[in-house]
């Protein structure tokens, strides 16, 4: 059913619980995976610019991450690859939906926070523009709920 899955991928436990949903939807419908992770300026919320050794620093955090999630995707047959996405002063729902397009991709896949309330105000939701921004459907993975306090 869906033979072009495309993942963002922030290094995060969301990211990489979505990169395994996403490996296991593709191995199903014998398709392959876009594993993508977006350089976007947040200058407004560190007070850093990405420029000179602030962004040699981001390109190489990222491909970290790349190299991580290409790591899983190997160890589970899938074929995939990966692509990082400069994109400043842009959303990241905005860089994901232009890739979706872009690459013809049948599905996002993408790891939620699950952040509620001030955090959310503070923090946004990146999930959240993907899911409302996105051209294909979209399935969001959440961590497991922690089990109540006794």
């Amino acid at each position: 059913m869906y033979k072009r899955i495309l993942v963002p991928f922030d290094g995060s436990e969301t990211s990489t619980r979505a990169l395994v949903a996403a490996l296991q939807l593709a191995r199903e419908s014998t398709g392959r995976v876009r594993i993508l992770h977006v350089l976007d300026e947040l200058a407004y919320l560190s007070g850093y610019e990405y420029t000179g050794a602030v962004l040699e620093s981001a390109r190489r955090w990222a491909d970290e991450c790349l190299s991580k999630a290409m790591e899983i995707a190997r160890s589970s047959g899938v074929p995939a690859e990966r692509k990082l996405l400069e994109a400043p002063g842009r959303r990241l729902g905005d860089s994901v939906a232009e890739e979706a397009r872009g690459w013809e991709a049948d599905l996002v896949v993408v790891g939620t926070h699950g952040r509620r309330g001030i955090g959310r105000a503070l923090m946004g939701s990146g999930a959240e523009q993907v899911i409302r921004l996105a051209p294909v459907p979209v399935l969001a993975v959440r961590l497991p709920e922690a089990p109540p306090a006794p």
